[in-house]
C-alpha cells in the first residue's frame, strides 16, 4: 500500500481496459447495505494493522500548529510542462499540471505519524465486515463543491467508474472492487470479488472524488465535457484550493478557498495555510536552481548530489537568508535502478542482465560524481524492515517453498549482494566475472564486439534519459559497457517525448524508481504482475511476467498479519532481486531542501512525512520582513 492522493494525481498511468460494474438494483443494494451496517460499527478511520492513534473526537494531528496563521504566496518549482487538468487521463493523454490534487478531496486522508492509518475527510465514517469483503463509507453532510452543491454518493460512484475505465493504474489498483452502490442518502457500499484482502477497504478511501454534474455538463462554449479527454478548462473542485490562473505549460496558481467546507475538520486544522501556491515551470533543473538563487522561487528540493555539494555557496546562504535543511525519510523504501525492458528479446536472458550488474562500478561513480553521499540499494524495499537479507528463514522460507520450482535456485542458497568496485583490482575482477557469465550464456567477443548468440549481431543498448543533470550519469556508463564489447549510446529527449516512449515501452534501458510504502499491497500488481506487463502506461516498466512473482504478490496482498506481510514481502523482494530485472542504483535516505527563510513549521514534524511542505508549514511574516523578496 499505498497510492496516495498526490501520487494518484501525478502518476503516469494510462488507459484501462476493464469496465466498471454498476449496481444490479438499488433496492437490493440498499437491503444488503442496511444489513451490513446493522452488524458493523462505524469508525472515524482505518488502520491496516493495529489500532488508530487518534480517537474519534481528536482536535488535530500532533504535527501541526493549530493556530498557524493563514496568508502568504509561495512559489514552487515544477519541471517540464503541462497541458492537462483532467486527472482521470493522467499518464494516458497529455501532461497533468503539478499540484492539481490541491483542488480535490478523497474519502480519507492519511496520518503522517503512524503507518498505514487514514481518517475521514469527505467521509465521516467507515465500516467493513471482519472478512474484508466490502466497505461502506458515509459522506459528511456538509461536504460541498466549490459551486455550493453537495458531494453525493453519485459523485463517488461516477469517479470510481471514470478512473477504472480510463486508467490502467486504477484498473489494477481497484481490480477487486466489482460494485459500488448507493445505500441511503449519504452511504456508498463497495463490494469486492472475494474476502481476505484487508487493504481494499482502506485504499477505496484514497479515491479522489470528482463532481459528476460538472463533468457531465457543458463548457463555456456549450460543448459537452468528456471525462476521457484532456482539458485546460479550469475544473470544478471541492478541496482547500482552486485554480486561480494559469499560463499553459508555464505557470499554474492555486488560491486558498476561504469558505472551504472542510477547513475546520480535525484532519485539516493547522494545514492549508498559504493564500496562494504558484507552480513555476522550468525546462530543466539547472535553470530551476538559478531561478531559486535569484529569488524567483521560494523552496527547492534538491535531487543532485553534485549540486548539493557545490551549488549552494552563494551570498544568501552565507548570510542566512536561505536555509539548507535535510529531513529524514522514514515513510518508504525505494528501488531506483537502471531498468531493462525485458519485452525486447535481447534482455530476456537473466544471465545477460546479471552480467551487466558487474559492469556498474557504483563505488567509483559515487566518489567521482556524487561526492560520496550515497549508498547502494540492495533491495526493492530498501531502508525498511521489508527488505530481504541473508538466507530465507522461518515464515519467509515457507512461503518460498511453494514456488521453489519457479525461482532461481540461488534464492535458497545465496544471499543477494551487489558487486563491489572502487579499486582497479575490484573493477577488473568484476569485469572478468561479467565476461565469464556472458560466455556461459553463449555470448562471444568478435572484433571487440559482444555477439548476441540468438541474432549473431553485436550487442547494442540505448540509455534513455530526460534530465540533463542525469545525462552525465548515463554517459559515464558508456565506457563501462564498452569494456565488455557492448556499444552503448545515450539518448536525451524532452519530457513529453520521454513520457510517450515510456507509455509505449519504447526503450532499452531507463532509470526508474519504485517508492514503496511501509505496507505494500495491491500496487504491487501494477509494478510487477503479468496482467500489467503489456498494458500501455502501466508501472510494470520492466515487463515482468513471472508466475512466481504473481503468486508472491497475492501472498503480500492477502497477508492476515503484519508478520505475514513482512515475510511475504521479503520473499517477493528476494525473487525480484535474483531475476536481475534491474541494476540497482543508489539512495540517500534524506530529503535535501533549501528555502528562503520566510517560513515556519510546528515544533514536531510528522514522523513519516519528511519535510511535509507546504502541508503544515506557514508564511512567517516576521521572518519574511527580514528577508524581503527580490523576485
Amino acid at each position: 500500500m499505498k497510492i496516495t492522493r498526490r501520487r494518484l494525481l501525478e502518476s503516469t498511468a494510462s488507459l484501462a481496459c476493464v469496465p466498471f460494474m454498476t449496481a444490479a438494483g438499488p433496492l437490493a443494494g440498499l437491503a444488503r447495505a442496511q444489513g451490513a451496517l446493522a452488524a458493523q460499527p462505524m469508525r472515524h478511520g482505518l488502520s491496516l494493522f493495529g489500532d488508530l492513534k487518534y480517537p474519534a473526537a481528536f482536535k488535530h494531528f500532533d504535527y501541526v500548529n493549530p493556530t498557524a496563521p493563514k496568508g502568504g504566496v509561495t512559489r514552487l518549482i515544477a519541471i517540464g510542462t503541462f497541458d492537462n487538468f483532467n486527472p482521470v487521463v493522467s499518464g494516458v493523454k497529455g501532461v497533468l499540471a503539478d499540484g492539481l490534487g490541491l483542488i480535490y478531496d478523497a474519502l480519507m486522508t492519511p496520518s503522517l505519524d503512524e503507518p498505514s492509518a487514514e481518517y475521514g475527510l469527505l467521509a465521516e465514517q467507515v465500516s467493513h465486515p471482519a472478512d474484508f469483503s466490502s466497505v461502506t463509507y458515509r459522506l459528511r453532510k456538509e461536504a460541498r463543491w466549490h459551486d455550493g452543491r453537495p458531494v453525493t454518493p453519485e459523485d463517488v460512484i461516477f469517479s470510481l467508474e471514470a478512473f477504472k475505465k480510463n486508467s490502467p493504474m486504477y484498473s489494477a489498483y481497484y481490480r477487486h472492487v466489482v460494485k459500488a452502490e448507493k445505500a441511503g442518502e449519504r452511504d456508498i457500499v463497495f463490494s469486492f470479488d472475494g474476502a481476505g484482502n484487508r487493504e481494499l477497504p482502506q485504499i477505496v478511501g484514497q479515491l479522489i472524488v470528482l463532481p459528476k454534474h460538472w463533468w457531465e455538463g457543458l463548457d463555456a462554449a456549450g460543448r459537452k465535457r468528456d471525462i476521457a479527454t484532456t482539458t485546460l478548462e479550469k475544473p470544478l473542485g471541492g478541496g482547500a484550493y482552486r485554480i486561480k490562473e494559469f499560463v499553459a505549460g508555464r505557470t499554474v496558481v492555486y488560491e486558498r478557498v476561504r469558505d472551504y467546507w472542510g477547513r475546520d475538520l480535525s484532519v485539516n486544522v493547522g494545514r492549508n495555510n498559504f493564500d496562494e501556491l504558484r507552480f513555476e515551470y522550468f525546462r530543466d533543473t539547472t535553470v530551476a536552481l538559478e531561478a531559486f538563487k535569484a529569488d524567483q522561487v521560494d523552496w527547492r528540493t534538491e535531487n543532485s548530489a553534485k549540486s548539493w555539494a557545490t551549488a549552494y555557496d552563494f551570498p544568501a546562504i552565507q548570510d542566512g537568508r536561505v536555509v539548507r535543511e535535510e529531513f529524514a525519510v522514514r515513510s518508504r523504501g525505494i528501488m531506483q535502478a537502471f531498468a531493462f525492458n525485458t519485452r525486447r528479446e535481447k534482455f530476456k536472458d537473466a544471465r545477460l542482465r546479471r552480467a551487466f550488474n558487474y559492469v556498474f562500478d557504483f563505488e567509483e561513480m559515487n566518489a567521482r560524481l556524487f561526492y560520496g553521499q550515497y549508498r547502494r540499494i540492495v533491495s526493492y524495499f530498501d531502508g525498511t524492515e521489508l527488505a530481504s537479507s541473508g538466507l530465507p528463514q522461518g515464515a519467509e522460507l515457507a512461503i518460498l517453498e511453494a514456488v521453489r520450482d519457479k525461482v532461481p535456485p540461488e534464492v535458497f542458497t545465496t544471499a543477494y549482494a551487489n558487486p563491489v568496485g572502487g579499486t582497479t583490482e575490484a573493477t577488473r575482477a568484476n569485469l572478468r566475472e561479467s565476461m565469464a557469465i556472458l560466455k556461459a550464456a553463449g555470448y562471444q567477443i568478435r572484433d571487440r564486439h559482444l555477439i548476441d548468440p540468438a541474432t549473431r549481431q553485436p550487442m547494442t543498448i540505448e540509455l534513455l534519459v530526460q534530465d540533463q543533470a542525469f545525462e552525465r550519469v548515463a554517459t559515464s556508463m558508456v565506457p563501462a559497457f564498452e569494456r565488455i564489447g557492448v556499444t552503448a549510446t545515450v539518448r536525451i529527449v524532452d519530457p513529453a517525448q520521454y513520457e510517450n516512449r515510456l507509455r509505449n515501452f519504447d526503450f532499452d534501458v531507463i532509470t526508474a524508481s519504485w517508492p514503496e510504502s511501509l505496507s505494500p499491497g495491491n500496487e504491487q500488481r501494477e509494478f510487477w504482475s503479468s496482467q500489467t506487463a503489456d498494458v500501455p502506461g502501466s508501472r510494470n516498466l520492466i515487463g515482468v511476467r513471472d508466475p512466481a512473482v504473481d503468486a508472491l504478490i497475492e501472498r503480500v496482498i492477502f497477508a492476515t498479519s503484519r508478520d505475514e506481510l513482512v515475510a511475504a514481502t521479503r520473499a517477493l523482494d528476494r525473487v525480484l532481486l535474483w531475476n536481475f530485472y534491474v541494476i540497482p542504483q543508489w539512495t540517500y535516505g534524506k530529503e535535501r531542501t533549501a528555502r528562503w527563510d520566510r517560513y515556519s513549521h510546528a515544533a514536531q514534524l510528522p514522523l513519516y512525512g519528511a519535510a511535509d511542505f507546504p502541508g503544515g508549514w506557514w508564511w512567517d511574516a516576521a521572518k519574511a520582513a527580514k528577508t524581503p523578496r527580490r523576485g
